[in-house]
C-alpha cells in the first residue's frame, strides 16, 4: 500500500571558503547520473549558500556507471568542490536490463565540453552505504535526499536500512510526470529505467515530492538564459554554456524543443525555495507491469488528496526566479583554482598553435 492510496552578497565561496551551516541550511544528498542537467544540479547545490551538500552518489542512468561517475568527479573539479564524499552505486537496475540515453547526453554522458581528469577519488563505500551512513549520522528530519536519476540506489538503501525512512526529512526527486512522458507516451526516463525501484521509493512511507516533466519542461534554457550565464564570465559558467549548447542541439534533434528543458536543478531549487514551485499533494503510484504504460507515474486527480497522503507533484515553475538561483550560484562559485579545464574554443586554439609549423627564416 502506498503512503497515500485512496481507500479501495558575494559569497566567501569565491575564495574557496566553505559554507557555514546555520539554522536555515538545507542538508542534502544528491543522487545523480551526470548528465548535462545533473551537472547543473551539482553546481546549483554547491553554489547556493543555503544548501549543505553532504554527499554525491552516482547510479547507472544517462550512461553506464563508470561514465556518469567520472562525469560527477569532473564536475566537482570544475566547481572546486572539496570535502564532499562522492561514491558510486548501482551499476544496473534492480531487475531490468540497462537502458541509457546517448541520444540526449552523448556517448560519454556529458558530451560537449572537454572534461578534466578528476582531482580526487571516490569514497570507498558503495553509494548505498554512504547514503545510509549519512542519514543515520544526522539528526532525524534534517537530511533531504535529492535523486535526479533512476531510483535504484535509494530503493536499495531503503531495503538495506529501513530506518532511514523515518529519519529522512523528505525525498525531492526529478522524475515522472502527471500528464506527460518522454521515454514513452506516458513514462519519464528516470522512472521507466527502474520502475521497481521507483515503486519501492514511492511506497516507502516518507514524504516524496515528484519534480516531474509537467514542471521541468518549463525550465527552458532560452537564448536569454544562455546570455545571462555567459555574462557571469567565469570558467564554471562557460562550462555550463557549453553543456547547454550540446544539450540544446540534442533536445532539438530528439524531441523538437527550441530550447532545452534543464530538468534536474529544478529538484534542488525546490529544496532551496519551495515557493518557486507550485506543488500539489496527490496520490501517485508506479506502473510496473503495463504493456504500454510501464514506468507511468499514475497520479490520482479525482478529488482532494487523503489526509495521510505523503506524495506531491510539482506542477508550475517560476521560470525567472529559478534561473536567478542558477545564475546566482555560478556567481558565488566564481573562478575556481585547478579546474583542469578550459573553454572548448580556447582549447582548440592551443591545440592549433601546438600543431602549426613555423616556417624557417
Amino acid at each position: 500500500m502506498t503512503g497515500c492510496e485512496r481507500p479501495a552578497d558575494a559569497d566567501p565561496r569565491r575564495s574557496g571558503a566553505p559554507k557555514v551551516p546555520d539554522a536555515t541550511t538545507q542538508k542534502i544528498i544528491l543522487d545523480c547520473d551526470p548528465g548535462h542537467d545533473d551537472a547543473v544540479a551539482i553546481l546549483l547545490a554547491h553554489g547556493n549558500p543555503t544548501i549543505e551538500l553532504l554527499a554525491v552518489t552516482t547510479v547507472v542512468g544517462n550512461q553506464t556507471l563508470p561514465k556518469v561517475t567520472r562525469n560527477a568527479l569532473a564536475v566537482a573539479r570544475i566547481a572546486g568542490i572539496t570535502g564532499v564524499p562522492f561514491a558510486a552505486g548501482a551499476d544496473r537496475p534492480l531487475l531490468r536490463e540497462i537502458e541509457v540515453a546517448p541520444e540526449i547526453h552523448g556517448e560519454s554522458g556529458l558530451d560537449g565540453p572537454m572534461l578534466p581528469e578528476p582531482s580526487f577519488g571516490l569514497d570507498e563505500r558503495h553509494a548505498v552505504d554512504l547514503i545510509i551512513d549519512t542519514v543515520m549520522a544526522h539528526e532525524a528530519g534534517t537530511v533531504t535526499i535529492v535523486p535526479t536519476a533512476g531510483l535504484t540506489n535509494i530503493a536499495l538503501a531503503v531495503r538495506k536500512e529501513p530506518r532511514i525512512v523515518e529519519r529522512v526529512k523528505q525525498v525531492v526527486l526529478m522524475g515522472g510526470g502527471v500528464h506527460v512522458g518522454n521515454w514513452s507516451p506516458v513514462a519519464e526516463f528516470n522512472i521507466v529505467i527502474d520502475p521497481e525501484a521507483a515503486d519501492i521509493v514511492f511506497r516507502a512511507g516518507w514524504d516524496v515530492v515528484m519534480v516531474g516533466l509537467d514542471l521541468t519542461h518549463q525550465a527552458l534554457a532560452t537564448p536569454e538564459v544562455a546570455a545571462r550565464i555567459a555574462a557571469v564570465g567565469t570558467g564554471p559558467a562557460a562550462f555550463v554554456g557549453e553543456l547547454l549548447e550540446f544539450f540544446g542541439k540534442a533536445y532539438e534533434d530528439a524531441q523538437g524543443f527550441d530550447a532545452p528543458p534543464v530538468h534536474d536543478p529544478c529538484a534542488v531549487a525546490y529544496v532551496i525555495d519551495p515557493t518557486i514551485v507550485r506543488a500539489v499533494r496527490m496520490p501517485i503510484a508506479i506502473e510496473t507491469t503495463g504493456t504500454h504504460t510501464l514506468g507511468m507515474t499514475v497520479a490520482d486527480l479525482r478529488g482532494p488528496a487523503p489526509e495521510d497522503c505523503r506524495t506531491s507533484a510539482a506542477m508550475e515553475l517560476d521560470h525567472g526566479r529559478f534561473w536567478d538561483l542558477v545564475v546566482d550560484a555560478l556567481e558565488r562559485i566564481g573562478e575556481t583554482p585547478d579546474t583542469g579545464w578550459s573553454p572548448r574554443a580556447a582549447a582548440r586554439a592551443v591545440e592549433s598553435a601546438d600543431t602549426t609549423v613555423t616556417p624557417e627564416a
